[in-house]
């Protein structure tokens, strides 16, 4: 599936995932592959992502990865999945 992370300031990540698992506003879930369509809002926490993804110079701060897992704090944020792609709007943490 293809994610994207957007902040106010600027896009933050684009690219393909296997599965992405995020603070939801009714608890933590995960979205993968083909997922049914949804909008969720969320709230502080932890974003992991699943793939073998590279990060550029200007994201590399924001993100840590471990293996084939990257991690990202967010202090808000809403999700949408539709059509197998992921737009995640969020404010992170810094």
């Amino acid at each position: 599936m293809y994610l994207e992370i957007v902040s106010p300031e600027a896009k933050l990540f684009s690219g393909e995932v296997e599965s992405l698992t995020v603070p939801g506003a009714s608890g933590s879930f995960q979205v993968l592959n083909n997922h049914a369509p949804i909008v969720s809002t969320l709230t502080k926490g932890q974003v992991k992502i699943q793939g073998n993804i590279k990060l550029d110079e200007t994201n590399e701060g924001l993100f840590s990865q471990e293996g084939v897992s990257t991690f990202f704090e967010i202090q808000s944020g809403a999700l949408e999945m539709r059509d197998n792609k992921v737009i995640l709007l969020t404010d992170y943490s810094t």
